[in-house]
């Protein structure tokens, strides 16, 4: 056995012990009230939102009447931020949860990937390096937002969050009787001060077990601030200084023996575990409200997920046969965006990916539905001669660059030359959850082909290049659309379908080879245009069958139970508004390939992640990278989303190219979410399949019942592959190295005498240089590394998506790894834009009632000192006035941004928000003189001149966690 081996099975050894983790709890608690990193983050996410949301309904006029506390759930605050009264479909609250739960399953590895690591936790008094991991880490949220990156944004933030949060649980600072959070640790231009120095005693041995008056008097006088030593290797640490604590904790046994950590109750100074949790949450506010004022509004709430509606992603093929192809698409586009432009309903994202041979790309991802309708029409067919094209090239940059549980639609008419990447695709599907739509025309037609407009003759697709996009698509639960040019436009109702908001998966399978069978699905009360989906070949037949047994049959396009399209291999049903809840069934005859699909609009959805179960007695568990181990056993943690009356009673996992049907046992975390775990999972493509009760929706004594299933596949696999990827950074010009290990496994188990041969691949989407290296493998394993290395040009905020790909001989059995890095220039620029007040002129009469006929107006210069990035916007974050800006050059040559406003003294107050091309925030405050001869101030008449101004420059945080502040620009976000 290596070195290196023999450290990583010892810390394998190590962490799965129970009690090994020195945080908050990362997820959940079994026992005790304790508060974890996820309540934390969670509720200071729910409630930095929501305030959001107050301010602006307050400047609108509207009312708001949540109560903003550690109360909040994501459908109140949902709910409370959407007006009602314009929005009438149902309320889908699926992205911000899994924004949300992005953030705290990142937040939670870090206790897996960083265990060691004193700086991510605060630790041995770091208290320096502690600071630098949370601004390099801001510092990358704020360079990815601006790029629009929000999914690699939102896992450095959890990330960043976790070392925050620890630094309440693991120093004294609590201990020193401060309420607030330390707002040094996010001012990296703000000095860390009274810190306890390296040969300052700081505790003494705890007394029979209680360690409440460890810390020494002196350091409490004197309000000097420590943290605890901890190590699982060593006992030893300085004389004098505090233990972290804990079992594991081996410098807790040496005097001063004991510890100081407040993770829970049970700790150490478990009775100010509650105190610490509480400030955390405060002090994750406050670094979310740098953020927002960086970043702006808009931006902060796509981050957080807030939206009611998905991206609209097209992958285009543009050879000269498509012209007809890229016409429909633009059509459908155009008449997506117009017909849903200023509603809550309109597109949150345009992404738009052109395709041929030998290029794919540019990517084109905006928030501007005219920028996407110009890069569309800008699309011409042209080119061709051989028939394949980089289609699957092109889906890749699709995929990640689209948020999770996306609906991407690709146009084309040639089978995939790079079909190579099937098993990138398939992993980069799975990560994501997103769903893939193949619109194929001209499938082997056997007619004459006519010529296009441009005179080149269409291409033809196999039938085996068909089956790889048909693969594709079932594995992310999409569909294969076969029909002539002439007929798409007929077809494209699914796009429209997939454009509304709230859309759910009721019940999908695929058949293949097929055979006839009977199907059924649940029609709960919720649900709204439910839509079924069937495809196959024009043999096809079938009968529908509601909850009361009235039937409907593929002859009648208007029949009893729902209307009936077909067109090429598809045929679409809209079920009827009067339709009947209850137990649905469709029988469909054939013995080619089908497939069904049943989707409607609801509220009540679900959210899985696999999840790696660990033994500790708090009942942790981390997120799983790639397939679960066939004949293992499959841990998901389950998220069921737009209720909380909501009783999920069964969860289960079945194959629909066999009888194979998978039992999992559920286990309540707490309100909506479940752990549910699937035992001898055997080789498979799996679906899961959720049933339970609602009450909310039932005005009978019995609940309502519903169904929901996931889309994309879960695939089992006995290949496993792990990586360490110790870092989620890198900087322009620098590699990372990221270690990885393969190994042959049975039942779960790794299989120590394995042979047969095993290849390994790595790719990433940005075509950045890499290279694997192997050492020489034992115990049915392999080690190896990939290096990746990003370009010196590289732009700060770009995102990297690296997949290593495993697969065996015969290339049946594959597993994967995606590693999601972010490019990051260091920085050093922490200066935030100073403020000068250069006038604040004209006075305002005391009277309320006679501001509305005067004017003020305030000017301050504004720059970003001589090393700075320069200001890149000014906005108005409290008034109600008009805010000029102009650029001159200053005695020195430095730019100065002149900063004018112009407000009705009925606004009496102002306050500037500058942000510098990093990020860093300043402010500027201003308020309106008042008129000392104003005959109607009788409370002192004769007061001179008032001039109150507040010129700051050092950043722009703040203790406080509510504020006015201006949201005009997210109006077509949450309230038109």
């Amino acid at each position: 056995m290596t070195a290196r081996e023999t450290v990583l099975l010892l810390l394998v050894v190590v962490l799965s012990l129970p009690g090994l983790i020195h945080t908050f709890k990362p997820l959940f608690t079994f026992s005790g009230n304790s508060t974890t990193h996820r309540d934390i983050t969670r509720n200071a996410v729910l409630r930095k939102t929501a305030e959001i949301c107050r301010d602006f309904a307050a400047s609108e006029g509207q009312d708001f009447t949540l109560t903003i506390n550690n109360n909040l759930s994501v459908e109140t605050v949902q709910r409370a931020c959407v007006s009602t009264s314009s929005f009438t479909s149902p309320l889908s609250t699926v992205m911000f949860h899994d924004a949300i739960i992005n953030m705290y399953l990142r937040n939670a590895i870090v206790d897996l990937v960083y265990t060691l690591s004193d700086e991510h936790h605060f630790d041995k008094e770091t208290f320096q390096g502690g600071r630098d991991v949370i601004t390099a880490g801001v510092s990358a949220v704020k360079a990815a937002v601006k790029l629009e990156n929000f999914v690699a944004a939102r896992g450095i933030l959890g990330q960043v969050c976790h070392t925050l949060q620890d630094f309440y649980s693991h120093s004294n600072w609590v201990e020193l009787s401060n309420n607030a959070p330390y707002s040094a640790l996010t001012r990296p231009d703000q000095p860390l001060e009274n810190l306890a120095g390296p040969s300052t005693p700081t505790c003494r041995n705890c007394t029979g077990g209680d360690c409440a008056d460890n810390l020494l008097p002196d350091l409490l006088q004197q309000g000097l601030l420590t943290s605890g030593y901890f190590s699982i290797f060593s006992s030893e640490k300085p004389t004098g200084k505090c233990s972290h604590g804990g079992v594991f904790d081996q410098t807790s046994r040496q005097d001063p023996v004991g510890g100081i950590n407040k993770d829970e109750v049970e700790s150490s100074h478990g009775s100010l575990h509650h105190k610490a949790a509480d400030v955390a949450v405060d002090a994750t506010m406050e670094l979310l409200e740098d953020i927002r004022l960086a970043v702006g509004d808009k931006n902060f709430l796509r981050l957080m997920g807030l939206s009611q509606s998905s991206v609209l992603c097209f992958v285009i093929d543009t050879t000269g046969s498509m012209s007809d192809d890229i016409a429909e698409a633009k059509r459908v586009s155009f008449e997506i965006i117009d017909s849903k432009r200023g509603t809550l309903q309109e597109p949150s994202a345009y992404i738009l990916v052109p395709f041929n041979d030998p290029g794919f790309g540019p990517l084109t991802i905006t928030t501007n539905a005219d920028t996407f309708k110009d890069s569309i029409n800008k699309l011409s067919a042209r080119g061709g001669g051989d028939t394949p094209e980089l289609s699957l090239s092109g889906l890749q940059l699709a995929l990640t660059a689209a948020p999770p549980s996306s609906e991407i639609f690709v146009f084309t008419d040639a089978p995939a030359k790079d079909f190579q990447l099937k098993g990138i695709i398939t992993a980069l599907i799975e990560r994501t959850k997103s769903v893939v739509t193949f619109m194929l025309t001209d499938v082997l037609s056997r007619r004459r082909r006519r010529r296009t407009p441009t005179g080149v003759r269409p291409r033809k697709i196999g039938q085996s290049d068909a089956q790889l996009y048909r693969d594709l698509a079932q594995a992310s639960g999409g569909q294969v659309i076969e029909v002539t040019k002439s007929d798409l436009s007929l077809a494209t109702s699914v796009i429209e379908d997939s454009s509304a908001s709230a859309i759910v998966t009721v019940f999908q399978v695929v058949k293949n080879p097929g055979t006839p069978d009977n199907f059924t699905f649940i029609v709960d009360g919720s649900l709204r245009n439910v839509t079924v989906y069937i495809t196959g070949n024009s043999f096809l037949t079938f009968h529908l069958t509601n909850s009361r047994g009235v039937s409907q049959n593929s002859s009648q396009s208007s029949g009893p139970l729902a209307s009936l399209s077909s067109v090429g291999n598809l045929r679409r049903l809209r079920l009827k508004a009067d339709m009947q809840t209850g137990i649905w069934q469709i029988s469909v005859s054939s013995n080619n390939l089908y497939s069904v699909k049943v989707i409607g609009q609801s509220s009540v959805d679900c959210i899985f992640n696999l999840v790696e179960a660990t033994e500790r007695v708090h009942g942790g568990f981390n997120l799983k990278e790639g397939r679960p181990l066939s004949g293992g056993n499959i841990s998901i943690l389950l998220t069921v989303t737009g209720s909380e009356t909501v009783k999920v009673t069964e969860v289960t996992l079945f194959d629909s190219s066999g009888p194979t049907e998978v039992n999992g046992s559920l286990q309540p975390m707490e309100n909506g979410i479940f752990l549910v775990t699937f035992s001898g999972v055997p080789a498979g493509d799996f679906v899961l399949l959720m049933k339970g009760e609602n009450r909310s929706v039932s005005l009978k004594s019995t609940p309502d019942t519903f169904q929901r299933q996931v889309s994309t596949q879960i695939k089992t696999s006995s290949i496993s592959i792990t990586t360490q990827a110790n870092s989620i950074t890198i900087e322009p010009g620098s590699s990372v190295t990221i270690p990885f290990t393969v190994a042959t496994t049975t039942n779960g188990v790794v299989n120590d005498s394995a042979t047969g041969m095993i290849t390994v691949q790595a790719n990433n989407d940005r075509s950045y240089p890499s290279n694997i290296t192997f050492e020489v493998g034992s115990g049915g394993k392999t080690n190896g590394t990939v290096t990746l290395r990003a370009p010196p040009n590289a732009t700060s905020g770009t995102d990297v998506t690296l997949t290593i790909e495993a697969r065996n001989a015969a290339s049946a059995d594959i597993n994967y790894a995606v590693i999601g890095l972010s490019v990051v220039a260091k920085v050093t620029d922490f200066t935030s834009p100073l403020c000068q007040v250069v006038s604040t002129s004209a006075t305002c009469p005391s009277s309320s009632s006679q501001c509305a006929s005067s004017q003020w107006e305030f000017v301050a210069n504004l720059t970003d000192g001589d090393t700075g990035t320069g200001i890149q916007r000014i906005t108005v974050r409290q008034g109600s006035g008009t805010l000029n800006t102009s650029t001159v050059v200053g005695a020195g040559g430095e730019n100065i941004t002149v900063a004018t406003y112009n407000a009705s003294c009925c606004s009496p107050n102002v306050e500037l928000i500058a942000v510098d091309n990093i990020g860093n925030v300043g402010r500027c405050v201003g308020q309106a003189r008042e008129d000392p001869t104003d005959p109607t101030d009788s409370t002192n008449p004769t007061n001179p001149t008032i001039v109150v101004v507040k010129p700051t420059g050092t950043g722009g945080h703040t203790l406080s966690i509510s504020h006015s502040l201006w949201i005009s620009v997210v109006v077509s976000v949450l309230w038109k």
